[in-house]
This record gives structure tokens, C-alpha cells and sequence, in this order.
């Protein structure tokens, strides 16, 4: 099941790259997984606040 909760903001408008806000992906945890057509990959914010995306 894929759930689409990732809210895009723009910093500014003529920004042309979507910026995604980690807590959103992870909805307020510390993990989220992200699919790429038939690959998941995990996305892991660490306790320092760095992302990690592994395979």
C-alpha cells in the first residue's frame, strides 16, 4: 500500500525542485519507506537529525 502524505513547499516561487519535509515522509517517527519502481529503500532520520537512505 502506498500512501501519499508528503506535503511539497516551495522556499521560494521560482524554486523548480519539490521540497519535501522528512517529518511529513515519516509521519512525525524516525522512518519512512520509499519505493522506486520494484525497490524499496528506507529512509532513517538519525537522533543527530541527518538523513540516512539505505537499500
Amino acid at each position: 500500500m502506498v500512501v501519499n502524505v508528503a506535503r511539497e513547499t516551495k522556499i521560494r516561487p521560482d524554486d523548480t525542485l519539490p521540497i519535501y519535509e522528512a517529518s511529513d515522509l515519516t509521519k512525525g517517527g524516525d522512518l519512512a519507506r520509499i519505493k522506486l519502481e520494484d525497490q524499496l529503500y528506507t529512509l532513517r532520520i538519525t537522533r543527530a537529525g541527518k538523513l540516512i537512505l539505505t537499500k
